[in-house]
């Protein structure tokens, strides 16, 4: 078995998801003791965003790829190969203006990739090619999102579930921490919830 972690949460100390994370890979680990754990922390490691030539690559046919597009597309070869190779993905990010953060965005457009992670058949409609890999994504947002109103402004988890469809992974379960911002004790109640979900997976 092997976990990869991404953390995205701009707080490197005090922060939720981070704190959250690390006890789903304790208590991950202690029930897959022989288990592979490769961490990718994209605050403390900078993933660029996309380029020119990095989409030149994308969509240029093997054949074709020169030497300057190579290089221009190996992180993204990279990030993918480490995403395939994996059986769980375990990633943790905080809800930043009701999105994703940039720094995940960065991820996200390195590993959805034409004819790499999904592709477009003769009928025009996509389809997945990472196999085999069961996410769980840990959220955290500062406000409480439960009510249809406040549901209409999380665009974290919707997206998130949609773009990791798109390249096949499709067994998703999201681990939301809510009400950081809130007063103590709703904070101090879900944070409960989720860990008791975490004991139970």
């Amino acid at each position: 078995m092997k976990l990869l972690r991404i953390d995205a949460s701009s707080r490197i100390e005090n922060s939720d998801s981070r704190a959250i994370a690390h006890q789903f890979q304790r208590q991950w680990q202690s029930s897959n003791p022989n288990a592979e754990v490769k961490i990718r922390d994209i605050i403390k490691n900078v993933i660029p965003h996309i380029d020119q030539k990095t989409i030149e690559g994308f969509y240029t046919p093997a054949e074709n790829v020169t030497p300057e597009l190579k290089k221009a597309t190996a992180l993204s070869d990279e990030l993918i190969e480490e995403l395939k190779n994996s059986d769980v993905l375990l990633l943790s990010t905080p809800m930043y203006n009701f999105g994703v953060p940039s720094a995940l965005k960065a991820w996200i457009d390195h590993i959805v990739r034409i004819n790499a992670t999904f592709g477009v058949n003769d009928k025009g409609e996509f389809y997945g090619m990472v196999k085999d890999v069961k996410a769980y994504i840990i959220t955290t947002a500062g406000a409480v999102y439960a009510s249809d109103e406040m549901k209409a402004l999380d665009f974290l988890q919707p997206y998130l579930k949609t773009v990791l469809g798109l390249i096949g992974i499709t067994d998703v379960t999201f681990l939301s921490l809510e009400g950081t911002t809130m007063d103590v004790d709703t904070f101090d109640k879900m944070k409960a919830d989720v860990v008791a979900t975490i004991q139970t997976i």
